[in-house]
């Protein structure tokens, strides 16, 4: 399998369990006057959707859609030593440490019409402080857009299952972000998180629709 198919099948993997809970969020929107309890019914399929791969996982609603709850995150953890866990922030916008998720390109990008975006690398202070990736397309409801479904993958984890790939390419050979963020890599020379503005011999190719790139000689 090459590394552009590994990446795709990768970032389908993590884009499949997203569709699921979009589809599962905007079905409630679509039945009842959403309150912030029921999002509680999308429990069981975020529960199941989390593991060693996505780490986190949830529905980000837009701003003033709940009438109890007008900024809102239903959000679990994978805790390998335990039950998932919810993460818990500042959604008062008068408090000190108020967590304005709408700044967010994971938030932003779908919110502007993108059907599916990967944002990242980034180190999640607010999270699990490693070194990760989100993923993250729209949740529509009667044709309006109510919030995001959003996925957290590690990228340690990503590259891990890049590296069967990556170690069998003839040449010096990885994936970057759209910004040119190296996430993985077969090269010392260029390491995850460094960053690529192009050099002689290299070629960036995007790959599918994932707004990733691979770089490689050629």
């Amino acid at each position: 399998m090459t590394v552009i198919d590994r990446v795709t099948g990768l970032a389908d993997r993590v884009f499949v369990t997203l569709a699921d809970v979009r589809d599962a969020t905007a079905a409630l929107a679509e039945s009842r006057d959403l309150r912030s309890a029921d999002l509680a019914r999308l429990r069981p399929l975020l529960f199941g959707g989390l593991g060693p791969l996505i780490v986190g996982l949830g529905f980000i609603a837009l701003p003033g859609l709940l009438p109890d709850a007008p900024w809102y995150l239903e959000w679990w953890q994978h805790d390998p030593d335990g039950p998932p866990t919810q993460l818990a922030v500042d959604l008062d916008p008068a408090g000190p440490a108020f967590y304005d998720y709408t700044q967010w390109d994971w938030f932003a990008q779908p919110r502007a019409g993108v059907g599916r975006a990967i944002c990242g690398p980034y180190v999640d202070y607010l999270c699990t402080d490693e070194y990760s990736l989100t993923f993250s397309m729209p949740v529509l409801a009667g044709g309006a857009f109510i919030g995001v479904a959003a996925a957290d993958v590690f990228v340690s984890s990503f590259e891990r299952h890049l590296l069967p790939a990556l170690k069998t390419a003839p040449a010096p050979t990885f994936v970057t972000n759209a910004a040119g963020r190296v996430i993985a890599s077969n090269t010392v020379r260029w390491t995850s998180g460094s960053v690529f503005r192009g050099a002689p011999g290299l070629t960036a190719s995007p790959v599918g629709a994932t707004g990733l790139a691979l770089v490689t000689s050629g």
